[in-house]
């Protein structure tokens, strides 16, 4: 299992990391996706940042952050939203600098069930902000991924990554979300979208809720998406696990460790 674990990364919100976790992390050679909520964004700032990632760089572990995104609308029709949403994503842009990430994941925030009337217009206000954004991440060095949460299919997504290609910008399959929003079988998000494909989301799930349960706890066949992906020439440059117990990141590596193409 420890070669695996040195190729994963696990989900941790940034105060649960920084107050809790850090020691365990290290210990137990975890690489952290740090995620960053309004909260953690507006309570630290950058010395906490730097602290915790020196910690980590001395520790050789590698990193990925996860920005925010409750109640954020990147393509939203209220100038006011994509204002506050420009703003709150651009806050990421400090930990960035700290801890140097290998991918920034994003939620493109659309969901057809309240935007698909205006899908062609939101898309292109959503762009603008994108275009902004990762190419600052970039020079960074680090990549922006986007994940999808509530698309239904991946023809949703592609006209983004189309448009952002001069950015490097990836795609974040999750595996959860696919499967208690999407309708779209995980090959067709593979056919669409593998070309893009930076990051894996990985967390099971009944199908009907995003439980975010452990890898072989729920319905979601993880066999059959790697073996697709085995088909393909294109390798995701991060594995993120994203159970939401503590109790089971173990339990999820070990099934991971039986499956795992690469």
């Amino acid at each position: 299992m420890g070669k695996l674990r040195d190729q994963v990364q696990v989900n941790i919100p940034f105060t649960m990391l920084y107050e809790f976790f850090l020691d365990g992390f290290l210990t137990k050679r975890l690489n952290p996706e740090i995620g960053f909520d309004a909260s953690a964004l507006d309570r630290y700032g950058p010395s906490d940042f730097s602290h915790v990632a020196k910690k980590l760089r001395e520790g050789n572990l590698t990193v990925t952050l996860h920005a925010p995104f409750m109640d954020l609308s990147p393509g939203s029709p209220d100038p006011r939203v994509r204002s506050l949403t420009r703003e709150r994503l651009g806050q990421i842009l400090c930990p960035v600098r700290a801890f140097l990430p290998k991918t920034v994941v994003c939620h493109t925030g659309y969901d057809g069930r309240r935007y698909g009337h205006m899908w062609g217009d939101w898309m292109e206000k959503s762009l603008e902000l994108w275009s902004w954004l990762a190419p600052q991440i970039r020079r960074e060095g680090s990549l922006l991924v986007l994940e999808n949460v509530y698309e239904q299919g991946p023809e949703e997504m592609l006209p983004l990554f189309e448009e952002l290609a001069a950015y490097g910008v990836g795609f974040c399959l999750d595996t959860g979300h696919q499967a208690a929003f999407g309708r779209s079988p995980l090959e067709k998000w593979v056919d669409f979208l593998g070309p893009y494909l930076g990051e894996l989301h990985l967390h099971d799930n009944s199908g009907k809720q995003d439980e975010h349960l452990a890898l072989g706890n729920g319905s979601i066949d993880f066999s059959r998406l790697f073996r697709k992906l085995g088909r393909t020439s294109k390798r995701p440059l991060v594995v993120t696990l994203e159970p939401h117990r503590e109790e089971d990141v173990f339990p999820s590596l070990e099934y991971l460790e039986k499956i795992w193409p690469w």
